[in-house]
């Protein structure tokens, strides 16, 4: 048993199909008058925003609706859409989408409670005080934004993706309504859906790991394990959808308890550069990531190939951690995403740089195994 962890329980969760066409009375119980939506082009074109409108105005009043959300927000993005809601003299911020919408809203109620410029609060713990209220309606099932902590947004000026994070910034209150991505393409369905797989490893794996992450990582990567495949290939299937998204929002609780790592650090230093979805970055390194990880911690490997629904019969516990690696690149691939860099179009010279800027990112510092600047041009190398 460790002699000292912490676990922050965060926010209010809602799990229902139809959900989202039905806050009215959750609009009157935060005390909100007035709404300020925050979307992407492609939620507005899938008409996902019509239901939550017809469904809140009854109870409050839409004051604006910023649909320029890009697919790696930043920090130009949040200021626009901050200065547009305090325009508005908005008093509830909602966000519907996947991660991006989701933190773009959490730091604009950064600006809309506290002023000044979204840089002076970049960084952990700044904030002082509550942000007003935010409801956080994903339709992607795989950041868990809408229960974590963190925002993280691009600095344009700098080619980085920079971190926000203090427990004021989670979501007021997390809507879970598989209606809302069920259209989702299958493409940013198997992404997604590698991202909330790489934060339940990663954290499962955490030198901040404990025994609540724990419990919540492996029930996490089980349900992907067994609901992933189906989603993507079979979009119409709410069972499949509804696991994945709770699957997402386990790994999202546990990983702003536990941490992530190595993996993370790196696609995190490629999304500063590169236009590359998040999730198919994390797809593409979570092997190496493994892998790199794997001597330092083997019996958690093999717990996680476990939860993947590897037999280990007669396995040592290395075989049956290597196993587990394998059954990861099985499942990305049977999912039709991406293995090696270079098929997103990042460039093989640019590698060295990716590295330099990932040694230096905050979620490398729970990784298990120290990592220096060559274990890292290593594993960009052989991911491309």
């Amino acid at each position: 048993m460790q002699e000292f962890f912490e676990f922050y329980l965060g926010a209010r969760v809602l799990y229902k199909s139809g959900m989202a066409s039905d806050l009215g009375s959750e609009s009157e119980r935060l005390r909100a008058q007035r709404a300020f939506i925050i979307a992407d082009r492609g939620v507005i074109g899938a008409g996902l925003l019509d239901p939550v409108i017809s469904g809140l105005r009854q109870s409050v009043e839409i004051v604006g609706v910023f649909d320029e959300v890009p697919a790696n927000s930043s920090v130009t993005v949040v200021m626009q859409a901050a200065q547009q809601a305090r325009a508005a003299a908005a008093d509830l911020v909602i966000a519907v989408g996947g991660g991006s919408p989701i933190d773009t809203a959490k730091c604009v109620r950064i600006i809309l409670s506290h002023g000044g410029h979204l840089l002076d609060y970049q960084g952990y713990n700044v904030l002082e005080a509550p942000l007003v209220p935010m409801i956080a309606i994903p339709t992607t099932a795989g950041t868990g934004s809408e229960v974590t902590p963190f925002a993280v947004i691009r600095d344009e000026s700098q080619d980085l993706k920079i971190t926000f994070a203090s427990p004021y910034m989670v979501p007021t209150l997390a809507v879970l309504d598989p209606l809302m991505t069920a259209s989702l393409p299958a493409r940013l369905t198997a992404a997604t859906g590698a991202d909330a797989l790489t934060h339940a490893i990663e954290c499962y794996v955490s030198t901040d790991r404990s025994l609540f992450t724990d419990s919540l990582a492996l029930h996490a990567i089980e349900l992907v394990a067994t609901s992933l495949v189906t989603a993507t290939q079979h979009g119409d299937d709410l069972e499949a959808r509804s696991t994945m998204l709770v699957a997402s929002c386990l790994a999202g609780v546990a990983f702003s308890n536990g941490f992530l790592g190595i993996v993370h650090a790196m696609a995190h230093a490629i999304g500063g550069k590169y236009p590359v979805h998040h999730g198919t970055t994390n797809a593409i390194l979570l092997p190496h990531g493994m892998e790199f990880n794997l001597n330092v911690a083997l019996p958690r490997y093999a717990r996680i190939a476990r939860a993947l629904g590897v037999d280990g019969a007669g396995n040592s516990v290395e075989e049956l951690a290597r196993a587990g690696i394998a059954s990861v690149r099985q499942l990305l691939a049977a999912c039709g995403l991406p293995s090696r860099l270079r098929d997103v179009e990042v460039p093989q010279e640019a590698l060295d740089g990716i590295a330099e800027i990932a040694l230096t990112d905050g979620a490398i510092f729970n990784n298990p195994r120290p990592a220096e600047l060559e274990d890292i041009r290593a594993m960009l190398q052989a991911a491309w």
